[in-house]
């Protein structure tokens, strides 16, 4: 080996262990450092916001931009009223809305309760009639093919077509009302009971079959809880049917009711006391709506 070879090897070999001990000296101190404690909350730290913050002001947000827009359509001209003076309307109509100064001059109240009361009775009616036929119609072949174009041809008509028939029939105004509720709630209760029985795997029918249970017992063990989704949301459209429908058919029959509450201020010019009529229907409607949607969480089968 040549000296020229020997004093370049030598410092190659000695800058390289300087540097691998002074790595290990260097890490030696970080891990055996004792603690120093803990550390220093940040200056910035962003919070999420609790989750039912955004579901509370969402609907707000939405309610505000609508009476904006009220209030700039009715800036704009016309004889709409603007949300200030219904509110002071509103609140004139509902100090007293049990007043009666004769038959067809009765407060927002008695009025709103007429409208439930006919709503109650057509729809009762149409549940005992539409509930157990539709049971029937998914349940037996023959049935289903017999009243399938009947059903057809019927739901779509408009529910006022149905009240020149129960005026010709009963004679009077308020059983033709609650005849049209009837009718009208009628159909989704027979049409979604009876897809729900046909939903009902063939398996469990067979079952049943072989273990030769009654009728009875295979409504209440199979049928039953099978299709009790279905006929719950049956009733869900027929109470928000039936509420709609009440309006347009006490509009034309007359007597006590929000429907003719409402014609009759249109007669007399008032368009406040429409709006209001107009916010008391979706309230109540929506009120109805929600008490059957409780209705199905408290009997749903899992």
């Amino acid at each position: 080996m040549s000296a020229l070879s020997v004093l370049t090897a030598v410092p190659k070999a000695a800058a390289l262990a300087p540097v691998a001990a002074g790595e290990a000296l260097a890490l030696r101190p970080v891990m055996e450092q004792p603690s120093a404690g803990p550390p220093e909350p940040p200056l910035y730290v962003r919070a999420r916001a609790p989750a039912w913050l955004p579901r509370l002001l969402a609907p707000l947000i939405g309610l505000a931009l609508f009476v904006v827009l009220w209030e700039l359509l009715s800036k704009a001209g016309g004889q709409l009223p603007g949300p200030l003076s219904t509110w002071h309307s509103a609140v004139e109509v509902f100090s007293n809305p049990f007043y009666k100064k004769g038959p067809n001059d009765q407060g927002i109240g008695w009025n709103v309760l007429t409208s439930l009361a006919r709503v109650g009775i057509g729809f009762g009616a149409a549940a005992i009639v539409g509930i157990p036929l539709g049971f029937m119609i998914g349940r037996f072949r023959f049935l289903s093919d017999m009243t399938a174009p009947i059903i057809s041809i019927l739901k779509p008509v408009s529910p006022l077509a149905w009240l020149p028939i129960g005026l010709m029939v009963f004679k009077a105004a308020n059983p033709a009302a609650i005849y049209v509720i009837f009718i009208c709630s009628l159909w989704p209760m027979i049409v979604n009971t009876a897809v729900g029985v046909r939903q009902i795997p063939q398996d469990y029918l067979n079952v049943a079959r072989v273990l030769n249970l009654s009728e009875w017992m295979v409504f209440r063990k199979i049928l039953f809880p099978a299709v009790l989704p279905y006929m719950i949301t049956g009733v869900r459209l027929s109470i928000g049917v039936a509420w709609l429908v009440i309006v347009a058919a006490e509009m034309l029959t007359g007597g006590v009711g929000i429907g003719f509450w409402v014609w009759d201020e249109w007669n007399n010019l008032n368009v406040q006391h429409i709006i209001i009529a107009i916010f008391t229907v979706g309230i109540v409607g929506l009120v109805l709506e929600q008490a059957m949607i409780q209705l199905a969480r408290r009997f749903s089968y899992e």
